[in-house]
């Protein structure tokens, strides 16, 4: 009994200390149970974090990536040019009408003398004289020349307009700086081309005292220039400044207008590239649909140098 009381006390005291030792375990894995979600949801979206920068470095990579859409969509277009407006020149020899020759080359007008090129598409040049005696008052000289150079359009050297404009003024400047000339007055032309200058000096040589005209003139992408010089020798007197100008001008415009002529109403461009812009107020569709590339190896008018005729040519 006693014993037994003794065990009963025992497994009391036994449970007691059971429920005692349990309650700790008991809240152990309720805490437990309660901080595994907490961990799972903490690694979610840590993993989510981390997959959201990888999606962000890699589309920020794509973007930057060299042949992708940024960098296609910012490459450069080709280098075009403007379309040279006129494709050929006239012949020179017969850029002028019989009766200005006989008016400015008295007795010369079938004296025309081709001179020398590669491309007469591109320069041309040809020159009259002519010598009217007078018996013992002496004799009149009369010596013109005409030469034509034409400007391609090209993608290193730009377009044949620009390259005519700066060609022009380097060839009125070499007009005005003659070595010896003596009382050099320019002015400018109207009506003959987009722009126009007339040079005239004296030139004394050993064969007599000569006035020199020369008249440089640009329409589009041609540039003429024209010199025209008389004298007068054993004995006559000196030709009239004014009246040889008169007659340069004159022959300058009909040199312009046969160019016109030569390319149509409208002209006939040949030049590499073109643009959307109306070569001096032509249709730019006119101009860019005739637009052809620079045959290779061909000879650029703007490579080589023009053939001067210089007052010291003169007294032929």
């Amino acid at each position: 009994m006693q014993r037994a009381a003794q065990r009963e006390q025992r497994d009391r005291r036994d449970q007691r200390e059971g429920r005692a030792a349990g309650a700790p375990r008991l809240r152990r894995a309720v805490v437990c149970a309660t901080a595994l979600p907490v961990l799972l949801l903490t690694a979610a979206a840590c993993s989510s974090s981390s997959d959201s920068g990888s999606d962000d470095a890699s589309a920020t990579a794509s973007a930057a990536a060299p042949g992708g859409a940024s960098a296609s969509a910012t490459a450069s277009p080709s280098p075009t040019v403007r379309a040279a407006v006129y494709g050929k020149l006239p012949d020179a020899c017969k850029v002028f009408a019989k009766k200005t020759l006989g008016d400015l080359v008295p007795k010369g007008e079938k004296s025309a003398k081709a001179g020398a090129s590669s491309d007469v598409s591109t320069r041309a040049s040809c020159s009259w004289n002519g010598l009217t005696n007078n018996g013992v008052k002496g004799s009149q000289y009369r010596w013109l020349n005409v030469s034509l150079l034409r400007f391609e359009s090209d993608t290193a050297r730009g377009a044949g307009e620009a390259q005519a404009r700066e060609y022009y003024g380097k060839q009125v400047r070499d007009a005005q700086n003659v070595t010896d000339a003596q009382k050099t007055k320019s002015e400018p032309v109207s009506g003959a081309g987009d722009e126009a200058t007339a040079v005239r000096y004296d030139l004394k040589k050993k064969e007599g005292a000569f006035k020199q005209q020369t008249v440089v003139a640009r329409v589009e992408n041609v540039v003429v220039t024209l010199d025209y010089n008389g004298a007068g020798l054993a004995g006559d007197k000196a030709p009239d400044a004014d009246d040889l100008t008169k007659d340069a001008v004159r022959a300058a415009k009909e040199a312009v207008a046969s160019v016109k002529s030569a390319n149509g109403a409208g002209g006939g461009g040949s030049a590499a590239g073109s643009d959307a812009s109306s070569p001096s107020g032509k249709a730019s569709g006119e101009a860019s649909g005739k637009a052809s590339a620079p045959a290779s190896g061909s000879t650029s008018p703007s490579a080589t140098t023009a053939p001067s005729e210089s007052a010291s040519k003169s007294a032929r």
